[in-house]
């Protein structure tokens, strides 16, 4: 197991927002300025992958107990 200390998590935290943020740019908004038609399938994959990184950067950036 990775033991982290408050400021990797911290770290951590911050660029599993920015991936996420990167992940929903790319799969999501990406689509619009390419020339191939609007995907749902990955236009889906572009937002649930921002869901999970944003939502582990969200328990990672917890107060640990």
């Amino acid at each position: 197991m990775l033991l982290l200390n408050d400021g990797q998590r911290a770290l951590l935290a911050d660029k599993l927002s920015d991936a996420a943020n990167l992940a929903a740019g790319a799969l999501f908004f990406g689509q619009f300025v390419g020339s191939r038609p609007f995907s749902l399938t990955l236009a889906l994959c572009g937002l649930g992958s921002w869901v999970g990184l944003f939502a582990w950067a969200v328990v990672l950036a917890r107060k640990k107990d």
